[in-house]
């Protein structure tokens, strides 16, 4: 089997509405669909992230189109968005702004730098540029 990309990466949130308010707000991140239960984002490149109600999803959902499988995630979650070289400092600047700490800045060998924060649930959110994986 050979794979096109991630389409989807999804997080589970004590509360949906906060952290779609968070996302939206930092990133300008368009709200696809959502409800009580999940809130999807669109993010650029034709990806989507999922914030899910935790203990939300432990239960098949029935659609019109299918039924989704039970799942779940727990504990303090890591992913990572793109940005450019060249907005790196906008970013920390934003970050400084809206009051959210720079847990770590790292410099990584091929001359890509990842800087870490917090969201509101804990989880570990990494802005990378170009240059620290050999794909990217």
């Amino acid at each position: 089997m050979k794979i096109n990309g991630v389409v989807e990466t999804a997080i589970h949130v004590d509360d949906v509405e906060r952290s779609a308010a968070f996302y939206q707000r930092l990133f300008e991140l368009e709200r696809l669909a959502g409800d009580d239960r999940f809130c999807a984002l669109a993010v650029p490149g034709h990806a989507v992230f999922l914030l899910f109600k935790k203990g939300g999803t432990l239960e098949p959902v029935h659609t019109p189109y299918g039924i989704i499988p039970p799942h779940g995630g727990a504990g303090r979650l890591h992913f990572a968005f793109k940005i450019s070289a060249d907005s790196l400092a906008d970013c920390e600047r934003t970050l400084a702004q809206e009051g959210i700490a720079i847990e770590s800045k790292v410099h990584w060998p091929l001359g890509g730098i990842s800087i870490y924060f917090r969201d509101p649930d804990q989880h570990c959110v990494e802005l990378i540029t170009p240059g620290c994986w050999a794909v990217y």
